[in-house]
């Protein structure tokens, strides 16, 4: 309930502010003189911004489990699904939260936790990460997971995700209008000019937007670890668990839950826009937490 009020309070706040900066800077009236009625406008970019990414998030644990061919352990039907059942809601007490579904999907090493609600969500594991591991990596790996739904980090990257959308599309159209008005002359209405610009726009704000979440995505990654360290009381099997995936190729998931996985850093420039810092830096953390 806390996470939903201080979403919405963040995105209304995010409205306002941006209302009271146009008003403050002049640029209300500037808008208004071009056309712009600046109320509707903020109301419909809100709108478009959180509404894809509001039912993103709501749609995240079926899409993952169709996505992947992830399969729910109702009733454990092995030694090793024993484990990792019990192992998930043990992290789960420790951190606090309900024991979320617990999942299994063929694949190389790699896992991911998704879900909508801290007490609702879903820790899968793929086969290959449980076959290349010993249990105390495997577990540090289950802790990394608990602790993104510990941190509500799904709902958090969604708030983000909106916010930045309401931007790219609140400015994109903002400069449509004025490119509109001033080199293509449109006097009656909204010509091409607006529609060619916003478009183009919304191409070069959304690669801005992107380098934020993406930021902010790989901070979250850090404080995870940390998590999976606190509840294992040691960082020791988190540090050994990312050198063993530093030696083996990751999994692949979908695109549509990518960012989800425990590892994946692009270099060079596409660095920029990695979902993961590199497993090199989060061993440095980790061995500067236990120092």
């Amino acid at each position: 309930m806390k996470r939903t009020v201080l979403f919405l309070a963040t995105n209304l706040a995010v409205v306002l502010v941006l209302s009271v900066v146009l008003n403050v800077l002049g640029l209300n009236r500037a808008l208004m003189q071009q056309g712009i009625q600046v109320g509707p406008l903020l109301a419909f970019s809100f709108v478009v911004g959180f509404t894809g990414a509001i039912i993103s998030l709501l749609i995240s644990k079926p899409m993952a489990k169709w996505s992947t061919g992830a399969r729910v352990i109702g009733e454990p039907a092995n030694e090793s699904e024993v484990w990792i059942v019990d192992t998930v809601r043990r992290l789960a007490i420790t951190a606090g939260i309900g024991a979320p579904e617990v999942a299994i999907y063929e694949g190389d090493a790699n896992a991911f936790a998704t879900g909508a609600f801290k007490n609702s969500a879903m820790v899968a594991v793929s086969t290959g990460l449980l076959q290349s591991m010993n249990k105390e990596e495997a577990e540090a790996v289950l802790g990394h997971e608990i602790a993104h739904i510990a941190n509500g980090d799904m709902v958090t990257m969604t708030l983000l995700q909106g916010v930045v959308n309401t931007f790219v599309v609140f400015f994109a159209r903002v400069v449509g209008y004025f490119v509109d008005r001033t080199l293509f002359r449109s006097e009656r209405g909204i010509g091409m000019g607006y529609y060619i610009t916003v478009f183009a726009c919304e191409i070069l704000f959304g690669i801005l937007a992107s380098l934020i979440v993406a930021y902010f995505s790989r901070r979250r990654e850090f404080r995870a670890d940390a998590g999976s360290a606190t509840y294992l009381g040691s960082p020791q099997p988190m540090i050994h668990a990312l050198a063993r995936l530093g030696g083996i190729a990751p999994g692949a998931l979908p695109a549509s839950i990518q960012t989800l996985g425990i590892s994946g850093s692009p270099r060079g420039a596409m660095a920029w826009f990695a979902s993961h810092p590199p497993l090199e830096l989060r061993i440095a953390a980790l061995q500067a937490r236990r120092g």
